[in-house]
This record gives structure tokens, C-alpha cells and sequence, in this order.
């Protein structure tokens, strides 16, 4: 038996697999790991081998790039690295229950607790569900109501979880997407018409659409998304514009974020919204 809404049933998803996130045995640890592994080898030889590879294959002074290709390439000579890898992941596969169980935590917090709060935000402290208009107008409106909210109304708060910034951009996507509640609107997630997902696509039939694109200010991909990636979605998508909401957390990430947009010839550009979700230039009413 399934719960029911309107005409629709509503699945439910165990909280145990709510996150996204890498499984335990992954490529990502594999990469980061690596100079740990050979030390897992049964052979002494075997161990000075790898590491005598391994240190031909890396450039002086390498980039990030350079190092995960050298590490690739070793393993790839030495297969053995990864039967060692995945037996040291299975020796301490009681750390991965632990830290499923942690990050299970704070979704919880950060979803249901933090992010339910923005909707009663927007209702009793702005006029943002009574928007209207094409697409773009009601899309912008609501990034600039989004922003408003995160700067003058506390809802900075709700992008911290144990002190912390978030730091994936799916989870502004999923708190983004709760503003669009009672539109009338076709807002799409992910989005892709042939050239790869955009965030969020809002619609009212073919000749009105609008494309949004969340960022953070840390993302190493900022300044290249930036220049291409719109222009690419607008055209597979149909879509005249694309609004690009960018959000930081400190005061060198705004820096970095106005440097980009001095090198791209954008600054004061009206489609992108910077959004200010620091916490240390917002003292409370009592303090200012």
C-alpha cells in the first residue's frame, strides 16, 4: 500500500540511501589514496618497482592533472595495486557504515530541517509566490527574491550545516528548486537537449523559455562555464537566456568571482545574480 496525493502515489525513499555520494570502493579514493597503497604490497621488490614507475611518470612541480595521469598509468602497469585497494577498503569497511551513517545525518538536516525553512521564509517575509510574467521576468524575480532571502532575511543559515559551507553545487540546485513552488510554469531539473544537462529549464510552451545555472564561487570549472557553457545550452534548448546565480562564501571567493568576471568582459551583466551567503558580514539587528 502506498500513500497517495491527488490522483498520484507518492514513493517513499529509505533515508538510508538518500545521499548521493561515491560508493565505498570508488575510483576517486583510489586516485587520492594511491601513494598509500603500494605500502599494502606483499612484495618488497614489487613496492620499489611501483614507486621507481611512478616517480618517472610524474613531472617536477605537477599540476593535479599530471598527478592523477601518473597514478592511472601505474596502476594500470601494476594491477596489483588494485587488488591491494580493494583489500584495504574491505579491511576497513566498518569506517564506511560510520561515515554513510554521518552524511545520512546532515542530509537530513540540510533537506529537511534547513531547506523546509525557506519556503515559510519567502511567504511571510516577501511577496514571491504572487510573481508573474514571461518566463525569464518570473525566473529572475525569483533569483533575486532567492537572493534577498540569503542576504537581508537570514536564510544564509540555511547553507551551513556543523559550522560548514556546503559544497555541491546539487545541493543549491535542490534548495532552488523548492522556490518554484505554486508556478504555473514547467520547471525542468537537469535538463538536456543534446549537449549535456542544464540546472534548470523553465518553460511555458516552445516559445518561452528560460535557462538557469547555479554555481559556486569555489568551483575550479567557474571561468570556462562561464564563457561556454550557457551559450551551448541556450542554443541546444531553444532559449534566448540564461540567468547564472552564483554563490559565495568568503570574501576571497567574491574576489575571485569579480576577477573572473573582469576577464570575461561581464561584469554588471544583468543575467548573472551574485548571491553573498557569508556569515561573518551579517550581524544579528541587536549588534549592528
Amino acid at each position: 500500500m502506498l500513500p497517495a496525493f491527488g490522483d498520484d502515489y507518492v514513493l517513499l525513499t529509505p533515508k538510508d540511501i538518500l545521499t548521493k555520494d561515491d560508493t565505498w570502493i570508488n575510483r576517486s579514493d583510489l586516485i587520492r589514496d594511491f601513494e598509500q597503497i603500494p605500502d599494502a604490497l606483499p612484495s618488497k621488490q614489487l613496492r620499489a618497482q611501483v614507486n621507481n614507475y611512478f616517480a618517472k611518470r610524474l613531472p617536477r612541480d605537477p599540476t593535479q592533472k599530471e598527478h592523477d595521469r601518473a597514478v592511472l598509468d601505474t596502476i594500470a602497469a601494476f594491477p596489483a595495486l588494485i587488488d591491494a585497494f580493494i583489500r584495504h577498503k574491505e579491511d576497513n569497511g566498518e569506517r564506511a557504515e560510520g561515515i554513510s551513517g554521518e552524511k545520512v545525518a546532515l542530509s537530513h538536516e540540510l533537506y529537511v530541517q534547513q531547506f523546509g525553512q525557506l519556503a515559510q521564509l519567502l511567504q511571510d517575509k516577501t511577496g514571491f509566490y504572487d510573481v508573474r510574467g514571461k518566463t525569464y521576468d518570473e525566473a529572475m524575480r525569483r533569483a533575486r527574491f532567492f537572493k534577498d532571502v540569503v542576504e537581508n532575511k537570514g536564510g544564509h543559515v540555511l547553507f551551513y550545516v556543523k559550522g560548514k559551507p556546503v559544497e555541491r553545487e546539487v545541493d543549491l540546485h535542490v534548495l532552488y528548486r523548492l522556490t518554484w513552488y505554486g508556478s504555473s510554469s514547467d520547471v525542468t531539473r537537469e535538463a538536456n537537449d543534446g549537449r549535456g544537462p542544464v540546472d534548470f529549464k523553465v518553460s511555458r510552451g516552445a516559445a518561452d523559455k528560460t535557462l538557469v545555472e547555479f554555481k559556486l564561487a569555489s568551483n575550479t570549472q567557474l571561468k570556462r562555464n562561464l564563457e561556454n557553457q550557457a551559450g551551448v545550452y541556450e542554443r541546444a534548448s531553444d532559449a534566448p537566456r540564461t540567468i547564472k546565480v552564483i554563490v559565495y562564501f568568503s570574501a576571497s571567493q567574491k574576489s575571485r568571482v569579480d576577477r573572473i568576471l573582469r576577464e570575461l568582459d561581464i561584469a554588471g551583466d544583468p543575467d548573472i545574480v551574485l548571491v553573498d551567503a557569508r556569515r561573518d558580514n551579517k550581524p544579528s539587528g541587536s549588534k549592528a
